[in-house]
């Protein structure tokens, strides 16, 4: 495994578009994967110690209109808090709240 000690100058010039196309393709994938990927645990923290989150509103507690939070990332989750912006920002995501309103 010592072979890479005796090469000359001239021979690790020829073995360089062998590296860097092996870095090119290694990043390549990476990149696609970690899209691939991405995203794949929609809910990062809420409740993580249940099997399912589940949330119950009582329509009347809502008053006139209510947004509730679909990104995951609210601190008073069920409730919008405006996280998704950030979220959207950082991620190039388009997630918004649902808004419910009393007709």
């Amino acid at each position: 495994m010592d072979f890479y000690k005796n090469l000359s100058g001239e021979q690790w010039m020829a073995l360089l578009p062998f590296g860097v196309a092996c870095v090119a393709i290694g990043y390549s994938a990476k990149t696609f994967l970690d899209k691939k990927t991405c995203g794949a645990q929609v809910n990062p923290c809420i409740r993580k110690n249940e099997a399912k989150v589940v949330n119950t509103v009582d329509i009347e507690e809502i008053g006139n209109q209510k947004a509730f939070c679909r990104c995951w990332r609210s601190e008073k989750f069920p409730y919008c808090d405006g996280s998704h912006n950030k979220h959207n920002e950082t991620t190039g995501d388009n997630v918004g709240p649902l808004l419910v309103k009393k007709s």
